[in-house]
């Protein structure tokens, strides 16, 4: 298994996507005037900064922005996820939960909407938001409770809903999410500085959209409860306020053109092609000649897995003698819909699944990981497996297949590197970014396993 050499692309990729480094490249400040996105800021005349976000990511986008306006500063407050804090000065950081919110994010939230709601005219807001700010800026609508949205993200991730499905459910049941940020602080001057971890980079996507306007209205919200068959599922307080929507009875999220939006900068400053590039460069470095799939891979886990191995196979097999190793790249985020019962995430999920898909094949292996460092609900990042991995799996009483249909995935990883000595779970810690997966496929000329690896493919997972 080609391990240091996944792990050391991998490591490359988070650098590129470093969240500090990323912010310090798109603002700068010279005399009073602050640069931010091709757009100039004289900061004399305004008499108030302040700092606000949330997500994964933030803590250090946090403190490049203390490293560039210093005691400019006069107060701030980010949400970040439970151990994703940095050191900071003047900016007050507040941990809360993800996936699902919790009631530290309902505080700090309500933190950060009361001093919006003292911004006047004269004052700067410099919003940073990156990846799982939807679960961390949380602010129940009128009639919805905390537990009705911990409850609804939870129908829907289980559901196996994307990105973009979760997060117009989301924006229609928050008071924060959406455009409504924005329009909190108005008459403020906003500057949102964002690290993308959705496909496409949209704006009104990314962390549901806080500061800018909505494509989504009530009625896509409830279409997704229906396309998923959760209307019995649901808290009665969300189909409630839903069809208030829909009828006209309480307004939707604010659209293009409102006011507020007039005086709101959006600047995305990071996301997984940066991450990419720099993996593409260190690959070459390493003597891999590199492929570049795609950086919006998205679908069920166990679905994207079978396509990157057969792809795997393909390229593996037009391989001659003397031709490099190849490395293939990707980059998006897939999905799981829970069926069963155990412990797991997309990476981890879809990195067995691609061990059955190329099982006895020699030459191949592979590393899917969160740039976030965490997979789920759980400690790891990811995993790395071979065509040896679901075999050596087996001999060890563990079968693949029932974990995988357990959706018991980090289950698996954990009993596998007990059991073997090995060490395919990716255990990275808090890496402070996130710009959705990577999937690293290395590949190296073998005529072993082919008959195998193909028959795996079509028969198992």
């Amino acid at each position: 298994m080609k391990r240091a050499e996944l792990i050391d692309i991998y490591q490359s990729a988070l650098k590129a996507a470093d969240p500090y480094r990323a912010v310090a490249n798109h603002l700068s400040l010279a005399g009073s005037t602050l640069s931010a996105g091709g757009e100039h800021y004289d900061l004399d005349r305004f008499r108030r900064i302040v700092v606000i976000g949330a997500g994964k990511g933030t803590a250090p986008m946090a403190q490049a922005v203390e490293e560039i306006l210093g005691d400019r500063i006069d107060e701030g407050i980010i949400v970040v996820k439970y151990g994703h804090t940095r050191p900071l000065r003047k900016i007050v950081q507040k941990e809360a939960a993800h996936p699902l919110p919790d009631e530290a994010g309902t505080k700090a939230t309500a933190e950060i909407r009361e001093l919006l709601k003292k911004a006047g005219e004269e004052t700067l807001v410099i919003c940073l938001l990156s990846g799982g700010a939807s679960s961390l800026l949380v602010a129940p609508a009128d009639g919805i409770t905390l537990n009705d949205k911990r409850a609804m993200t939870d129908l829907l991730l289980s559901a196996g809903a994307d990105i973009q499905e979760l997060n117009a459910v989301r924006k229609h049941l928050s008071a924060v999410k959406g455009g409504r940020l924005a329009e909190i602080a108005y008459p403020a001057t906003i500057i949102s500085v964002i690290l993308s971890d959705v496909i496409g980079d949209r704006l009104d996507v990314i962390a549901s959209g806080p500061t800018v306007p909505d494509s989504t209205g009530f009625r896509d919200a409830l279409n997704v409860i229906h396309r998923y068959s959760l209307e019995k599922k649901i808290p009665n307080g969300v189909f409630s306020l839903l069809h208030l929507g829909v009828t006209g009875v309480i307004p939707d999220t604010p659209k293009s053109g409102a006011v507020f939006f007039k005086k709101t900068q959006n600047i995305v400053v990071g996301s997984i092609r940066q991450s990419i590039e720099a993996a593409r460069v260190r690959a070459t470095e390493l003597g891999f000649e590199p492929h570049f799939l795609e950086s919006d891979l998205q679908g069920e886990a166990k679905d994207v897995a079978r396509s990157l191995a057969s792809k795997a196979i393909e390229m593996q097999s037009a391989m001659r003698p003397g031709d490099s190793p190849r490395c293939l790249l990707a980059g998006g985020e897939t999905t799981v819909t829970v069926r069963g019962k155990g412990k797991g995430g997309r990476n981890q999920e879809l990195a067995i699944a691609f061990a059955l898909g190329i099982e006895g094949r020699d030459g191949i292996s592979l590393l899917s990981a969160g740039t976030d460092g965490t997979d789920g609900p759980t400690d790891a990042a990811g995993a790395v497996v071979d065509g040896t991995t679901a075999a050596k799996a087996r001999e060890q009483g563990l079968d693949p297949v029932e974990y995988l249909a357990n959706n018991d995935s980090y289950t698996f990883f954990r009993k596998f590197d007990e059991l073997t000595g090995e060490k395919a779970h990716l255990l990275t810690g808090p890496t402070g970014t996130n710009v959705m997966d990577l999937q690293i496929t290395l590949m190296e000329k073998s005529a072993a396993g082919a008959g195998e690896a193909h028959s795996a493919i079509g028969n198992r997972g």
